[in-house]
């Protein structure tokens, strides 16, 4: 399996002071025969922000800049030249065929016996009754001026990003890093556009990372791919409208698991002093929602749920490093300055979730308390794993997580809240029948 360290170049560069604005790079040369070509995006364009002052002084180092990551190449910031409808028909092609064949993989590692053809079943049923929701948010997805799709961020396969991007683009303004779910297995940056869309009507950008999933790429990768689209939007989200001094982080599900080891695997390279692409104290605050965090405790309900131990081990590199992908078991053995480094942690979990308990948020907030860090919970009474982060979002109207997303980062702002609380409230995208028929018939 590959080591756990990550984002090390082969060689030696120039170090970097905190507040110095760094060209994009690409990443230590590790699983070179998975890599593909890429087209990265280029040129620069913009308005310099004011440089960043980080809470403590961390060691830099600078990235490569052979990849240029500003956006001129696309039209500036926030814009993109125009694409011909064989162009946009072309993408949705292969988009549709990179979501089969995850499909198809996922089946191919578990086995198809009579538990994963019932699931799959009901997943397709269920994706049939929400499909007139799926349709408009697709057609938003692949056709729309203020979604930016499949942005370059590394080297690796899957080293891209989506950008959804607010109207408003007369001054900077906050971002939000995602990192979808899937099991560790089917995650795709597609699966935040529900996300992108409402945020972005709300005047935040969402920056959707996507990361190599199992098979292709183990927990390992999956943590180096996110930390390095995190590294990729600190540094030049500001080409593209974003505040590099309002940047949030969140993870759904397996992706919260995944930014939540990336943050803490930062945490610790940053307090030892050791070269580093982005800084913890960059990020204001972190977001998890339904995540696990304690991976020794959820193995046994995995595997009752379908996601058998086998697989899962393979995922998390064997039973010795489930302790080290666990951050609620390295937020323990932490030191205070670690500590000190994090950013205000906020948990977001339905307490109707089966797929993984809420417990795992109750529990990993009691310990990032215990050992002195600023942590939240937010639990959503009867709420199920899809409900918070599909369901609702498909209802219209007051989404329950979106608003208290935006009450956190437009905390500051009053004008923010004041303008957005007075916008049109968003239409309803699937009746409300197929929501509920859908909700009872959901795998997850």
């Amino acid at each position: 399996m590959p080591p756990p360290s990550r984002l090390h170049p082969p060689t030696p560069r120039t170090r970097a002071c905190a507040h110095t604005r760094l060209p994009t790079s690409r990443r230590a040369n590790r699983g070179a025969a998975m890599q593909q070509p890429t087209t990265p995006v280029s040129g620069r364009a913009g308005a310099e922000p004011e440089p960043f002052t980080p809470r403590g002084t961390p060691r830099l180092r600078r990235r490569d800049s052979s990849a240029p990551s500003t956006p001129s190449a696309r039209g500036g910031v926030g814009r993109r030249r125009p694409t011909t409808f064989r162009e946009d028909v072309g993408h949705a092609a292969a988009e549709t065929y990179l979501v089969s064949r995850l499909a198809f993989i996922l089946l191919r590692s578990l086995g198809v016996g009579y538990r994963w053809i019932s699931q799959l079943i009901a997943l397709l049923v269920y994706a049939m009754l929400l499909m007139p929701g799926f349709i408009r948010v697709g057609y938003y997805y692949f056709f729309s001026t203020q979604v930016l799709r499949s942005v370059v961020y590394g080297d690796q396969p899957r080293n891209r990003l989506d950008l959804y991007i607010p109207r408003d683009r007369s001054k900077s303004c906050p971002v939000v890093a995602f990192v979808t779910g899937g099991a560790w297995i089917i995650g795709y940056k597609a699966w935040g556009a529900l996300l992108g869309r409402r945020l972005a009507e709300r005047g935040i950008m969402v920056a959707c990372i996507d990361y190599r999933n199992f098979p292709q790429g183990t927990i390992s990768d999956m943590v180096g791919d996110a930390s390095e689209g995190i590294s990729f939007i600190c540094e030049s989200i500001a080409s593209y409208g974003g505040d590099p001094n309002q940047i949030y982080l969140m993870g759904q599900s397996a992706g919260a698991h995944i930014s939540a080891c990336a943050l803490l695997e930062q945490a610790v390279k940053e307090a030892k002093g050791e070269e580093i692409y982005w800084s913890v104290t960059q990020i204001k605050a972190y977001f998890g929602l339904s995540g696990g965090y304690n991976m020794q405790n959820l193995i046994d309900h995995f595997h009752e749920r379908g996601l058998y131990r086998s697989i899962f081990l393979s995922i998390m590199e064997g039973k010795r490093s489930l302790a080290q992908f666990s951050p609620e078991i390295v937020t323990k053995k932490l030191s205070p300055e670690q500590i000190a480094l994090l950013p205000q942690i906020v948990l977001f979990h339905g307490t109707g979730d089966y797929s993984i308990p809420s417990s795992a948020s109750e529990n990993y907030v009691d310990v990032l308390k215990k050992a002195g860090a600023k942590a939240k919970l937010q639990l959503y009474k009867g709420k199920t794993h899809t409900d918070v982060f599909v369901q609702d979002p498909l209802r219209g109207g007051k989404d329950p997580l979106v608003e208290d997303i935006v009450s956190i980062i437009h905390a500051d702002n009053p004008n923010a809240c004041e303008k957005y609380e007075s916008s049109p409230i968003p239409e309803r995208l699937v009746s409300e029948w197929q929501i509920q028929i859908a909700r009872q018939i959901s795998p997850f």
